[in-house]
């Protein structure tokens, strides 16, 4: 049975403190243009609660990981380790007990993809709310984050004289001769067989499926041949 780091709080006071959280990740990323935006967040909360209620996860820490889980990432941060400071000062004075406060600062911490080589999640609570990102990362929504991402790195549509990578350090990930089309096979494509939960594997299937269709329809219309 997963460890309850929310007990000692009554739900009212979870609430107040989810909704302080929704009201600083909107201030920091409503207008962001990655598509690391509000409404990321929002639908990577919505998810988490889906899969951390069929899965049995603490609610709790699921949805305040998830709502937290960007404001420190150094893709959207001149500062990472200002960000970091100001992400644990607001915890701290937050209300929220310690041991949630070191959950989810560890979920946070871990659960970025960064070229696919990191360690499993420790925790259930880590794993639902890193499969409910990488969701939103696939099937139709995957798709036009994908692409908002690029225009935002200034990168191309495709290019069929760049491959795609493998194998890849953090810093090869970030970094590099890159398209978007190219990202399905860096990453997005890799996915589905990455998800931690049995209810996210079933979700996965579905926008799995979408995405090669459209990587289908997409070669060829570039070629004229549709």
């Amino acid at each position: 049975m997963t460890q309850r780091d929310g007990e000692d709080l009554t739900r009212e006071q979870q609430e107040h403190i989810l909704l302080a959280a929704e009201a600083l990740v909107k201030e920091k990323l409503e207008r962001d243009s990655s598509g690391h935006d509000w409404w990321h967040i929002y639908r990577v909360v919505q998810t988490t609660k889906r899969i951390a209620a069929q899965e049995g996860a603490d609610t709790f820490v699921c949805e305040l990981a998830a709502l937290l889980h960007d404001v420190v990432d150094e893709k959207l941060n001149a500062d990472p380790a200002a960000a970091q400071r100001e992400l644990d000062a607001w915890l701290a004075a937050s209300g929220t007990p310690a041991a949630a406060v070191d959950h989810v600062l560890e979920i946070i911490s871990t659960m970025s993809f960064k070229g696919g080589a990191r360690p499993p999640m420790r925790t259930l609570e880590g794993k639902v709310v890193q499969d409910a990102d990488r969701l939103d990362a696939i099937g139709a929504v995957g798709i036009s984050r994908v692409f908002a991402y690029s225009g935002w790195k200034g990168r191309p549509i495709h290019d069929p004289s760049v491959t795609a990578r493998e194998h890849m350090t953090e810093a090869e990930y970030r970094a590099g001769n890159d398209t978007a089309i190219n990202h399905f096979y860096e990453k997005l494509l890799k996915l589905k067989e990455l998800m931690n939960t049995a209810y996210a594997r079933q979700l996965a299937d579905e926008r799995h499926r979408f995405m090669e269709q459209y990587l289908g329809q997409f070669y060829a219309e570039w070629e004229g041949e549709r």
